[in-house]
């Protein structure tokens, strides 16, 4: 299903569009005037004239998109005037930055909710809900098979995977942004204090953390050690991109983990080559999407990314609630490459 002509947003071959504030929300290709999520490949690309993002994720955005970009940093909250629209970002939950965009005109209020997640993290500010007329919500994990387990108790069972093997690297796998810091931020909540190898593209994106004031362990690139160094029992975070490339080569005999929510599928840690899952996602899970939905209070509600299909069917026939599928090019990648390497980064 197509957006109404006449809505507040509308679908354009750039993405999602405004006209009353004449901006696109994570637009597709170069617009004039981008209104960004957050910093994921897949929701901010280089090229347009002006951004809007949460002050927050600045650090993240520059670095991805370049140090010289016209950007316009918001506080969460703030209320903002562009054209004849009011516009307002809120704590998604996703990662560092993240954010909810809110925009009304005229007696329409619509909030388009970017990736998003109800589950506590210390990496990032917590969800905010936020009431409107209409909601556009991803979907990505839209099957009750996904049901999270808190990030503490996770992050405990890596802990212990990763002590019980003194004689080797533990190499964990998650995205570069947002999953690795998380990560490693629910480690230090466990008082681990030793420290933690990561790879470059991990490593390019921990000084906007820290300076955002997140408890983080001590960290350092492998590419700092000496050869002759031996790396038994040391954890290293890398993404997935890393795995089985000829930087793995300099691990001898390591065990290998992948952390995401697609960990909860059986079969996917088999089939992707890890001797280890650990489901842990920075998307909302079944509960969390209907939830959001709830909390909106919206009266329509459209769904992109994942088992839209399936999310808007139950909405309308077990919820009551006016819901449709989104069509358009909203990109979700399952698997792949990271983000930092080049590619569109893989959800999860």
């Amino acid at each position: 299903m197509a957006l109404p002509r006449d809505g507040l947003i509308q679908l354009t071959p750039q993405g999602l569009y405004c006209p009353a504030a004449d901006a696109w929300i994570d637009p597709w290709r170069p617009v004039p005037r981008a209104l960004i999520t957050h910093a994921h490949a897949d929701h901010a690309r280089p090229g347009s004239g002006a951004y809007w993002a949460v002050a927050s994720g600045e650090g993240v955005l520059r670095q991805r998109l370049g140090q010289a970009i016209a950007l316009t940093a918001v506080d969460y909250g703030q209320e903002l005037k562009l054209g004849d629209a009011t516009l307002s970002f809120h704590s998604a939950g996703h990662v560092l930055g993240s954010a909810q965009i809110r925009l009304s005109a005229g007696a329409e209020t619509w909030l388009i909710s970017g990736d998003y997640k109800r589950d506590a993290d210390p990496s990032c500010a917590p969800f905010e809900p936020v009431h409107a007329d209409v909601l556009i919500t991803e979907a990505t994990f839209g099957l009750p098979i996904y049901r999270w387990q808190p990030g503490r108790e996770v992050a405990s069972e890596i802990l212990s995977w990763w002590k019980a093997a003194p004689e080797r690297p533990s190499l964990l796998f998650a995205y570069a942004f947002g999953k690795a810091q998380r990560l490693l931020a629910e480690l230090a909540a466990l008082g681990v204090e030793e420290e933690v190898l990561l790879h470059g593209a991990v490593q390019t994106l921990m000084a906007p953390y820290r300076s955002q004031g997140i408890v983080l362990p001590p960290t350092r690139p492998v590419s700092e050690l000496p050869r002759s160094e031996s790396l038994a029992g040391r954890l290293v975070i890398a993404p997935p991109s890393a795995h089985r490339s000829v930087w793995m080569k300099r691990f001898k005999a390591p065990q290998t983990a992948f952390v995401s929510g697609w960990m909860a599928v059986r079969g996917a840690r088999r089939r992707r080559g890890y001797e280890r899952g650990f489901t842990l996602s920075d998307h909302a899970d079944w509960d969390g999407l209907l939830r959001s939905v709830h909390d909106s209070g919206a009266r329509q509600v459209y769904v992109t990314h994942g088992n839209s299909d399936g999310l808007a069917r139950y909405l309308r026939e077990q919820e009551g609630i006016a819901a449709e599928p989104l069509q358009g090019a909203f990109e979700v990648e399952h698997s792949g490459e990271d983000g930092v390497a080049g590619g569109v980064e893989p959800l999860g």
